[in-house]
């Protein structure tokens, strides 16, 4: 099994993982603020602003602090830029 660090050592699975999407489109924020209200959203942010929103096979949603494309890079297994900051 393979595990993402998603920022600040929270992890989540790769095979659970169906899409990596920005949080600042109009449906992402409908679909974010329905699963706050269903209970199924999991904040990993510890407080920073989200930057990304992981959208899982069980119908959770994961807020992160990193890009999208920091994601990416961790999926692929690429190492992080001089520039980003490790969280």
């Amino acid at each position: 099994m393979k595990l993402i660090n998603v920022g600040f050592g929270s992890l989540v699975s790769a095979q659970r993982l169906i899409a990596v999407v920005s949080p600042e489109s109009a449906p992402i924020k409908r679909l974010t603020q329905e699963a706050r209200e269903r209970g199924i959203l999991i904040d990993a942010t510890y407080g920073r602003r989200t930057r990304s929103v992981l959208i899982l096979d069980n119908d959770h949603l994961v807020l992160s602090a990193l890009t999208t494309e920091a994601i990416a890079d961790r999926l692929e297994g690429k190492e992080r830029s001089s520039g980003e900051e490790e969280l």
